[in-house]
Formats: C-alpha cells, sequence, structure tokens
C-alpha cells in the first residue's frame, strides 16, 4: 500500500479518482505545523531557530497519518507545488517522523493541474522536498512573525490593544491612507464641454450624430479633464471653456454656423486578446466583472483547482503548456470555426517582478469541458469563475478582432464671428470579431455607426448640448486596483493578495463604501501616521520589494536565509528600542479644545474597544470620560424610543459591533433592536418606510426600506431620491461623479454636476 498526503479533502477525493486500488490518498488538512500562538518561537540569539508546534486542531489527523505511514510502503508527498505547499512537505517529514521509517521511500510530487496525465507524468518524476524554497517560506514567515511579534506592541502602547503591523499589510494600507489624502487635498475646478447633434442635410433621421468641440482657432479645447500620475501626483490639463459665460458665448456662436466636414480618417485596427489569467489578474477582473472580493475569488479558485477543473491558482507566469494550447485550438474551430483558431499558438512573456517562469497560468485542466458542460457539476459562484477563466483562455488563443475606425472633422463657421470652430465624430465598427466572439462581447456591442459622409459635406445641426462638468480628485483604490499597484511594486506574491487585503479590513483599518472603494478609517491613518514617521523601511515599498526579491534568492540558493533576516532584524529591532522610549503616546492624541470637568486637564479623543471616545489626558489619575459627537448625535436622534416589549425607555448601548438600543429595564426585560442609519429619503415603493442604510453578514453595504419584511425595496447603490426621467425607477449614485437609473434594462445616467 502507498500512502498519497495531500493539504485538502476535495483535493484528496479528486486525486482519488486517478490512482489505484494500491494507493490511499488523505488530507493533511493544511498545515501541520507552526509557530506556537502564545510566544514568539524563534530563538533570535540561535541564529532565529523556529520552534515549531503542532497545532492541537492538526494532532489528531498528525496521529492518524503518522499510523497509516507505519503500514505504507511508500508515502508520496502531493502537496502544491508553491513554496507553501513545499513547506507543508516538509512539516510533514518532521511531524509524522517519516525519517525514523528508514525502509520506508519518500517521494515528493508536484503537478500544476490535477488531471490523470498530470499525476501519472508527476509519478515518473518524484525527488526530494526542495529545502531552498522551504527556506524561502520560513524566512518569509519568520520574517512576518517578528515584525508583528515586536511592532504590534509598540502600537498597543502608542495607541491601543488589538492593532497589528505586517510588512505588506502596513504597505496596503499606505496606498490606502496616501491616496485618501490627496482626495482631501484636491481643489475641484469648473469646466465645460459643448457637444452638438447633427445631421446629413437632405435625410429624414432625426437623431443623427454626435460630435464633440475640439478647437477654437488654433487653440485645443480638452473635451475631458484627465488626471495623470506623475511622481505620486495628480496633475490636471486646463481647458479654455472654464465657466457658463464662455459656454454660453461658444454656444451662440454655434447656433448660428455652418458645418462642413473638413477630414475623414479611416483606418483599421487589430485588437489582440489578453493573455490567460495570474492570481493578480483573475482577482482584478472578477472583482470588477462578478463582483468577488479578492479572498472569495481565491476560495472559489481554490475548490475550481481541487476538483480537477483548473490549474493551479497561485501564480504569477502567462505560460501554458503547449498540449493545452492545441486542445484550445480544436476547441475554437470546433465551437466557432477554423477562421477564428490560430495557425500557431500565440505565446505571452510576463512582465510581473520575480515571476516563476516554471510554473503555468491559471487555465482550465480540459478546455474541451465547456462551462455549459460543467455547469451541473458546479455552484452558481464556481460556474461563473469557471466561465471567465475558460473564457480568457480560449479567447488568448483566437485570432484579433478587426475593428474599423473613422474620425471625422468638422469645421464649424459662424456667420457673424471672425472665430471658427472644430468638431470631431469618432465610429467604429466590428468588421471580424475575432476573440470577442467569446471574451469581451461587451466591446463588439458598443458600435458606434456614422452615416456615409464626404468630404466638404454640409451638415445641418440639431441641437447643442453645452454641459458643467467638475474636475473629479484621484479614486479610491478598489480591491483590484490595489491588487494591481501592489504587484507593479513588486509588493506581496501571488498567495498574499487576498490575505492582506482582508486583514486591514478585519483591523477595521480600512472600509469599502457603496462602490466597494476601499477608504482608511480614522484608527487607521493614525496607525498609518505613526508607521510611515518612526518606521519609514516597514512602509517603504522599494525596501519591502526588495526584501521580496531577497525570499526570491533564497528560493535558488542564492542567499541564505539566515543572513537575510540577520540584516533586516538588527537595525529594525534597535530603532524600535529607540522609538519605544522616545515617541510618546500622549504626543499621538487628538485635543479636542476643552478643558477636564473634574480636574482641568486637557480632553483628547481615544481608541476604545467600542470606538473613540473622549477622555482626560490626566489618566488614569483622572478617569472621566464621555462620549464623542458622533455617539451624543446617535442618542439625541433615539431619545424617547419606546420598548415594544414593556414600554420603558430604551437606552443607546454599545456592543462589538457599534451601537444598539437596549431596553433601560435590563435584565428582566432583554429587548433589543437596531439603531437605523437613515439616509432622508422615503421608500420609493412603499411610500411608508424610509430608505436606511444596512449590511450583510460579509460587510457589504446596501439599502433598503425599514418597513422590511412588509416591504422588501433593496438597492446595492445608494438612491438620490430622484426617479429616471425615462422609466421612474429610482436614480442612484454611481461611480465617477453620475448618478445612474437603478433599472438596468433602461440605461439612463448622467453627470452630477
Amino acid at each position: 500500500m502507498n500512502l498519497v498526503i495531500v493539504e485538502s479533502p476535495t483535493k484528496a477525493k479528486t486525486i482519488s479518482k486517478f490512482l489505484g486500488k494500491d494507493y490511499v490518498v488523505k488530507s493533511s488538512y493544511g498545515h501541520v505545523r507552526d509557530l506556537p500562538k502564545n510566544k514568539m518561537g524563534i530563538d533570535i540569539k540561535n541564529n532565529f531557530k523556529p520552534d515549531y508546534v503542532i497545532p492541537d486542531k492538526a494532532k489528531e489527523k498528525v496521529d492518524e497519518l503518522k499510523k497509516i505511514s507505519q503500514k505504507s510502503d511508500e508515502i508520496i508527498l502531493a502537496t502544491d507545488e508553491d513554496r507553501e505547499g513545499e513547506a507543508i512537505a516538509w512539516h510533514l517529514v518532521s511531524a509524522l517522523e517519516l525519517k525514523k521509517l528508514k525502509s520506508k521511500k519518500i517521494k515528493r510530487i508536484v503537478f500544476h493541474e490535477i488531471t490523470k496525465n498530470a499525476l501519472e507524468k508527476a509519478m515518473k518524476n518524484t525527488r526530494e522536498v526542495d529545502i531552498n524554497l522551504v527556506n524561502a517560506q520560513q524566512a518569509r514567515r519568520i520574517l512576518d512573525r517578528l515584525v508583528g511579534y515586536e511592532l504590534s506592541p509598540f502600537l498597543w502602547k502608542k495607541i491601543r490593544r488589538g492593532l497589528s503591523a505586517g510588512r505588506v499589510q502596513s504597505i496596503a494600507l499606505r496606498f490606502i491612507a496616501e491616496r485618501e489624502r490627496e482626495i482631501e487635498k484636491f481643489n475641484k475646478e469648473e469646466y465645460w464641454t459643448i457637444s452638438a447633434q447633427l445631421k446629413k442635410e437632405n435625410t429624414e433621421d432625426k437623431n443623427g450624430f454626435e460630435a464633440g468641440l475640439i478647437k477654437k482657432n488654433d487653440n485645443k479645447i480638452e473635451e475631458v479633464i484627465t488626471l495623470k500620475l506623475f511622481a505620486g501626483n495628480y496633475k490636471t490639463k486646463k481647458t479654455i471653456i472654464a465657466d457658463k459665460k464662455s459656454a454660453d458665448h461658444i454656444a451662440t456662436e454655434l447656433k448660428n454656423a455652418r458645418y462642413k466636414i473638413k477630414d475623414i480618417a479611416k483606418r483599421e485596427i487589430k485588437r489582440t486578446p489578453p493573455p490567460p489569467f495570474t492570481t493578480s489578474t483573475l482577482q482584478q477582473t472578477a472583482i470588477s466583472a462578478l463582483g468577488f472580493s479578492s479572498k472569495q475569488t481565491m476560495m472559489i479558485a481554490q475548490k475550481l483547482y481541487e476538483k480537477g477543473f483548473i490549474t493551479y491558482m497561485r501564480t504569477d507566469s502567462l505560460n501554458m503548456s503547449m498540449e493545452s494550447m492545441l486542445s484550445a485550438k480544436k476547441i475554437i474551430g470546433k465551437l466557432f470555426g477554423e477562421e477564428y483558431a490560430l495557425e500557431n499558438p500565440r505565446f505571452f512573456k510576463t512582465k510581473s517582478k520575480g515571476a516563476q517562469e516554471a510554473h503555468e497560468a491559471i487555465r482550465p485542466s480540459h478546455p474541451e469541458k465547456t462551462p455549459d458542460e460543467l455547469r451541473k457539476s458546479l455552484d452558481p459562484k464556481q460556474y461563473k469563475l469557471y466561465k471567465l477563466i475558460w473564457s480568457r483562455m480560449i479567447a488568448c488563443q483566437m485570432q484579433p478582432a478587426v475593428l474599423n475606425s473613422v474620425k471625422v472633422i468638422i469645421e464649424a463657421t459662424p456667420k457673424k464671428s471672425k472665430n471658427n470652430y472644430s468638431l470631431q465624430a469618432n465610429g467604429s465598427t466590428v468588421k471580424f470579431d475575432g476573440f470577442l466572439k467569446v471574451y469581451g462581447a461587451k466591446y463588439s456591442a458598443k458600435e458606434k455607426l456614422l452615416p456615409l459622409l464626404e468630404i466638404d459635406e454640409l451638415l445641418k445641426l440639431i441641437s447643442l448640448n453645452p454641459e458643467q462638468k467638475f474636475t473629479s480628485p484621484p479614486p479610491r483604490y478598489s480591491e483590484a486596483a490595489l491588487v494591481k499597484i501592489l504587484e507593479e511594486h513588486g509588493i506581496g506574491r501571488p498567495s498574499t493578495y487576498a490575505p492582506t487585503i482582508s486583514t486591514i479590513i478585519e483591523r477595521e483599518y480600512v472600509e469599502k463604501n457603496e462602490e466597494r472603494k476601499l477608504y482608511p478609517l480614522e484608527i487607521g491613518l493614525l496607525v498609518n501616521d505613526l508607521l510611515v514617521k518612526h518606521f519609514a523601511d516597514i512602509v517603504n515599498p522599494e525596501f519591502t520589494a526588495e526584501m521580496e526579491n531577497d525570499m526570491d534568492k533564497i528560493a535558488v540558493k542564492k542567499r541564505e536565509w539566515t543572513s537575510v533576516i540577520g540584516n533586516f532584524y538588527k537595525p529594525f529591532h534597535e530603532n524600535l528600542v529607540k522609538k519605544t522610549e522616545k515617541v510618546k503616546k500622549e504626543d499621538l492624541v487628538e485635543k479636542v479644545g476643552r478643558k477636564c470637568k473634574k480636574c482641568g486637564g486637557d480632553l483628547v479623543v481615544k481608541f476604545g474597544r467600542f470606538g473613540k471616545f473622549i477622555a482626560c489626558s490626566n489618566y488614569p489619575e483622572c478617569k472621566y470620560t464621555e462620549k464623542n459627537e458622533a455617539d451624543k448625535k446617535i442618542e439625541k436622534e433615539n431619545k424617547g424610543v419606546k420598548c415594544e416589549k414593556c414600554g420603558a425607555n430604551m437606552i443607546v448601548k454599545y456592543g462589538k459591533f457599534g451601537a444598539f438600543l437596549g431596553c433601560s429595564n435590563y435584565p428582566k426585560c432583554k429587548n433589543i433592536q437596531r439603531i437605523e442609519n437613515k439616509i432622508g429619503i422615503k421608500c420609493p415603493k412603499c411610500g411608508k418606510g424610509e430608505i436606511v442604510e444596512k449590511k450583510t453578514k460579509k460587510g457589504r453595504i446596501f439599502y433598503a426600506c425599514n418597513r422590511w419584511p412588509e416591504c422588501d425595496f433593496a438597492l446595492w447603490q445608494k438612491p438620490t431620491g430622484e426617479k429616471c426621467p425615462r422609466c421612474q425607477s429610482p436614480l442612484v449614485f454611481a461611480a465617477k461623479g453620475k448618478i445612474k437609473c437603478s433599472n438596468k434594462e433602461c440605461g439612463f445616467e448622467k453627470n452630477i454636476n
């Protein structure tokens, strides 16, 4: 009998299908050894030797695997192919005491996909556990433990208990905090755009086509003010149409102008498909296309991998096996026609720093298995993600899309003015959809047709649309944008993006708004400012990226892990000792500007278990405290609310999840109710209730009627209180300074300003 050990029970079940009766496949349920939870677990004086222990939850599983291994002829370690998987295999050898079983053969196998062919190939190419990969994983784990266990207590002393710091999470927090500061400093500027609705002179077309103003004499007019990132600062381009007076003057002249076509430029554009997914691009696309979080995306991808439907989901490589590309060619010819297939496979080169080129991109294990064929085997979310991965992989081996692009320059000459203006109309049609047939259908649907036009042809003005706009600040990061910038700076690796974002949200350093954008909470800003000021290296993207490069060098035996840790730890620890003595807690507090009623000391803002409160700076000698302004407002708004059970007054109380109303007759009456976060809008459905802000179990904000379940009205986006002029559905706030109709089929939208 041969024992095969993997990490998860789902993976074990899938592998069992491909192996014969001579094999028993068991799961370790993840790590079987780790650093202890209740202490540092690192002997700093003894070359950073880790003290690994078997967690309580793993002891029963370790005993089971140990008994089976003693009866087995071969023990095959089939954990994942990355550093984490290699470390699990190494820990299994120690925890199961496999080296004591001298007569047993211990083998290590790796594979990119859970298929019969991949397993057979892996069995023929067994190897030993790669200690270099193990050391790279150990170095990261020990480094993170040193930073976390030494820097977190510093935050406890200087701010409050329960806070944490980490190499990658602190960088992510810094990106979010600095973007918020840029938004706060941003001064919006007014500008105007003018578009004209034109038509051919001899036509019955009532709608015509749109052209936007681009020039006044020789002065270029910026249609849209763009925000360009340069050296970390956003700068705006200026526009000639700066106010309503200028816009009205130009509009008056254009109303009495002659419109003639000056130039027509036609060209054929080829659009090549995007490469197959890496971990970061899968997360980014799943967030924007499917609304999944980074953590959710990786959990679903893990299940798809373990079931044998996709290749390994933690990768930064764009490589694909020749076998998979040839399989894709066959399925493309079969489903879409031979004209969509490439004659030779298309290869992609990764631009990611430190990418593991020996790995494969994320792709279907069996490209011939279409999403529809697997629909019954997958839950709805798994189906959506598999379809996304399958479509992207198939598309990357398809012909480019061919578009016909038309640009028309129109000259407008006012009758009673020396000025002349230029307008531009753009149109495009899809000549050959190519890869858009399977991936990017939304683009192919956005055809913008222009009528057949000729140079020197006169046009007739239908209407003019001067529109006031304002420059927008740089946008907050979405999860997708944060993953992208972390990858661009070489910070973290495929396995770290999702847990990093989850950590800063769970620690309540940042939150997501109704647009699912990340913004820092006050405690997050305070932690970031403290780290930036006193521990610049820890939150320096370049320094952290260099540490990641050192990890990569350890993995290929170009650096010793103990020297990498030693070079980091000595200056870090010395600085920590110095800052612990130097930095005073009172320097970090925010003064309220009032004196304590008891002792006359300064009142300051503090952070407690249930949020902010105001306290005396002379604590613990003076223990005076009071509610902050937000809590006072909540108590004022809910004063006089009666208990539905006993009729006593309900009072504001504070728990783990914030403020709530509890009966003043407690413990005789234990009635509680939520405090509604009203937004001042009546329910558009029932007309009786009010719209309140709520959260799902997973923390996502939505808006619903407070008369639920009598009224089931609910929206993901924040309603404006107005109705759509087209279909009378509620209007909601959208991204990029717009409002739109909540009815997706309607499609109405307009700028807020």
